[in-house]
């Protein structure tokens, strides 16, 4: 997706060699506009699924979640990572570890927003090593609803999320790959072509 390149591009920040700060547009503030474009770009490539639900992980991945569930008019459910006074019974739950934080956290959904019927389309902001989107499949899967694929606004293809999915049979659309981050540049997998 060329504009989420060229946003990358002009306000993204490599830090070291395996971590792209976006949070003037994705994940701490988020460009409305941006988001209303990736919404539509991941209903333009799963809308023959007939999506029931839209899934992802608080907080991050909310903006590109509800911005996809607009386009599909169906709801959005987010795993939540912070115990609740509200949410505390009948939940299905994964552990999912944070390689950016270093911290592992329980994730958990109600078992009354998740059921056998549903066709689950997963949406996340990055998939690096795949643990957010691997915790949602363990949930999706204990709730016998049917992954149909995972939508990630960024992938990183030098890193092992991708091939976790592959092996699995999840298709897995990404709207900017990252190949490799070279003197605080990002290189962009079709530039690669990988």
């Amino acid at each position: 997706m060329k504009l989420l390149e060229d946003r990358i591009r002009k306000d993204g920040v490599v830090i070291g060699d395996d971590v792209l700060k976006v949070d003037s547009f994705l994940n701490h503030q988020v460009d409305p506009d941006l988001m209303a474009a990736v919404g539509e770009a991941f209903y333009s490539k799963f809308k023959d699924e007939k999506i029931t639900k839209i899934l992802t992980v608080e907080s991050s991945g909310i903006a590109p979640a509800l911005a996809t569930a607009m386009q599909f008019h169906v709801p959005l459910v987010f795993a939540r990572k912070h115990k609740s006074l509200t949410l505390k019974d009948d939940l299905y739950t994964a552990t999912v570890y944070s390689f950016t934080k270093q911290t592992s956290n329980t994730i958990s959904i109600s078992h009354k927003f998740l059921n056998s019927n549903d066709r689950v389309l997963i949406i996340d902001d990055f998939l690096a090593n795949g643990q957010a989107v691997q915790g949602l499949t363990e949930i999706i899967n204990a709730a016998g609803a049917t992954t149909v694929g995972a939508g990630i606004v960024i992938e990183k293809t030098f890193q092992k999320g991708r091939k976790m999915f592959d092996e699995q049979g999840v298709h897995v659309v990404s709207l900017a790959r990252i190949a490799a981050f070279e003197n605080g540049q990002v290189v962009f997998a079709d530039e690669r072509d990988v």
